[in-house]
């Protein structure tokens, strides 16, 4: 298709929104059409802001430019659609978008997720582990063998946590490779796979195909049923280092979550070496907070130039649950989540509202930021 003067001025709007939304470190710009009205927002820090209104009229062709963007079909309205590409900011940043369409009552909303590779190439220190927590993560991502687990709701970081292990194992001696969906960041060194339902290519399937390549460590985004979780707790009782997600609220909860899939006690018991369940809070702004009105222990947010709201940037907050001798043999017993709780916090389990109010007291944090994320 070929451009005209009249789709310059749509072009300019959209880099004009893509730039903005990479000045405010947004990871998703929301193009949302309604009957009479047209809303753009930003997720920043976790939470969606309106940034423009753009007159209803221009939608369609605003999402037609979006879609040229990413090679997808303009003529298709009637079904989602998925797609990426990749933006040079300078010789040295670049800005990988992954972007979404879907049907609405009133034309296709449209969500790009922006991806800066500079930041997926963070060191295990800007994660937010305390010392305790780096040494546990650490000692467990460098054994021969077993499961690793991240859990957490959608956006708290778990794939960071993930590529950041991956990172720290990836040379030249190991054979490493991934099942995503989607693949959010390449990763050179790592065999990436994108999993593709349609086609059969599941999770289960990749990591089948895995198992026959002589791998070393297989990483799974995330491990949704049965299938898939027997043949991971087959492949890290087996001489492999399998890293996982799982949807769970909190690190004791997953391991009943796995039995709940259907994995055996024993199986649970012999293959998971370490569950961390993480949420993300967000930063106050260093330049406006202040002493908290109440409580002069802690600070709130206020708002200036420099950032949202009061807040700047976002930093994790870790529970971690290694499976000790004890609590393997509470999993081998069939204990509940609060027999599991109980023995890890004898064994120094720190929970994640612990983590949260230790960020508040030392002024990272606002305890509001606080109750949003672990209340």
């Amino acid at each position: 298709m070929s451009t005209t003067d009249n789709d310059f001025p749509i072009i300019n709007f959209v880099n004009n929104i893509i730039k903005e939304g990479i000045a405010r470190n947004a990871s998703d710009i929301h193009f949302e059409p309604y009957e009479t009205t047209y809303r753009i927002r930003m997720r920043i820090d976790g939470v969606l802001y309106d940034v423009n209104q753009p007159d209803v009229m221009l939608a369609p062709r605003i999402t037609v430019r979006i879609k040229i963007m990413a090679a997808l079909d303009i003529s298709e309205k009637r079904l989602p659609q998925d797609g990426r590409c990749k933006l040079e900011l300078t010789p040295h940043q670049s800005i990988s978008l992954r972007i979404s369409t879907c049907p609405t009552l009133f034309g296709e909303k449209v969500v790009l997720r922006l991806l800066d590779v500079q930041t997926t190439h963070l060191g295990i220190e800007q994660l937010g582990f305390t010392e305790v927590q780096q040494q546990i993560f650490l000692a467990n991502i460098h054994k021969q063998q077993g499961m690793i687990l991240v859990t957490g709701p959608t956006g708290s970081g778990k794939t960071m946590t993930l590529y950041t292990a991956l990172q720290l194992l990836n040379n030249s001696e190991k054979n490493i490779s991934s099942a995503e969906d989607p693949v959010e960041i390449y990763l050179p060194g790592i065999n990436q796979v994108q999993i593709n339902n349609k086609t059969g290519l599941t999770f289960a399937t990749a990591l089948r195909a895995f198992l026959r390549q002589d791998p070393d460590i297989i990483m799974l985004g995330e491990i949704r049923d049965h299938e898939t979780a027997e043949i991971a707790v087959k492949a890290a009782q087996t001489g492999h280092l399998v890293l996982s997600t799982l949807h769970t609220n909190s690190a004791t909860e997953t391991l009943n979550r796995l039995a709940n899939i259907g994995i055996e006690a024993f199986n649970i018991a012999t293959s998971i070496n370490l569950v961390i369940a993480q949420r993300l809070l967000r930063r106050l702004c260093p330049h406006c907070k202040l002493p908290h009105v109440n409580d002069p222990r802690f600070y709130e947010a206020t708002g200036c130039k420099h950032c949202t709201a009061g807040y700047h940037g976002r930093i994790g907050i870790f529970e971690m649950l290694p499976i000790s001798p004890a609590i393997s043999k509470i999993i081998l017993e069939k204990g509940n989540t609060q027999d599991i709780e109980q023995q890890a916090l004898k064994e120094g389990l720190i929970n994640l509202r612990s983590a949260a109010l230790s960020l508040a007291e030392t002024g990272v944090t606002s305890l509001t930021e606080v109750n949003r994320v672990t209340e």
